[in-house]
């Protein structure tokens, strides 16, 4: 039977072999899973000998990360803003640029929740794992949040995250926001805005299409959300959305036909305020 550090020097080669750039990092974390530790234990019990079963776990996760299976998917989570969230073939796996989504809110909410309303409703649509809609509850508490999806699959992914987090936040099944009868103060969206026809990582294919693609270019849905926002928004309230920065510019054109402003732009955001 191997050791730990023999484990993981033969993974790191099989994985960097097949071109996979995070090659020791993946191979530390299917082990540390496989052992059901975590990696700092690798790290100080390097020549610890991994038994039959876990062996045969640590195999069998390498063999589906060779095949380009998303680590998310493997372990079955993915952190997003320091919290881990479940995650399925059902749901788009969480990625570091949306989290700019909530440092962004972090400078609007506040100054707006001493404004004349009560309790802010925030709208969190295509919600998918509700891993923007949920750190936004647990943010921010005093926020009305709820989470939309038109996927069965994935709200029932987003419910688990609200329970296992302790979110209060309402769930409701919806295409964009024709099933949400309120107005609300903020919308964030991180829709599917990929071109079928755009280079991409073979990862991509074990996501859901549903959560990936749009037509236009990629931006259909992100311009039927707009519009419909534009009608059930409160006035001055915003709209948050991440897209890729190619297509910015031809989505805040767009916005601005449709009674927005842009606010912000950083990185994958567009930050749009209705006026």
């Amino acid at each position: 039977m191997p050791a730990i550090k023999d484990w993981l020097n033969n993974a790191t080669n099989q994985l960097s072999i097949a071109e996979i750039i995070s090659a020791h990092l993946d191979a530390e974390v299917i082990l540390a899973y496989a052992l059901e530790k975590d990696r700092t234990f690798l790290h100080a019990h390097p020549e610890q000998i991994i038994d039959d079963q876990q062996l045969n776990n640590a195999n069998e996760y390498l063999v589906k990360r060779l095949n380009r299976i998303p680590i998310a998917y493997i372990t079955g989570y993915k952190e997003f803003y320091g919290r881990n969230f479940a995650v399925t073939p059902a749901t788009l796996i969480p990625r570091p640029e949306s989290e700019d989504i909530i440092t962004i809110l972090k400078g609007i909410v506040l100054p707006y929740s001493n404004s004349h309303i009560p309790i802010a409703k925030l709208l969190d649509v295509g919600t998918g794992s509700g891993c923007l809609g949920i750190t936004a509850k647990l943010e921010f508490p005093n926020l009305n949040v709820t989470l939309t999806d038109i996927s069965t699959e994935a709200l029932e992914i987003a419910t688990r995250n609200a329970k296992s987090l302790t979110a209060d936040v309402t769930i409701l099944q919806s295409d964009l926001l024709k099933e949400y009868k309120a107005r609300p103060d903020f919308i964030i969206a991180n829709l599917p805005y990929v071109d079928k026809l755009w280079e991409r990582s073979p990862e991509t294919n074990y996501e859901p299409a549903l959560a990936l693609f749009a037509d236009n270019n990629g931006k259909a849905l992100i311009e039927k959300l707009i519009i419909e926002a534009s009608k059930k928004i409160h006035n001055e309230g915003y709209l948050i959305i991440e897209a890729d920065p190619e297509q910015h510019q031809d989505l805040i054109n767009y916005a601005q036909r449709h009674s927005f402003t842009i606010d912000q732009q950083i990185n994958y955001i567009l930050v749009f305020k209705r006026r």
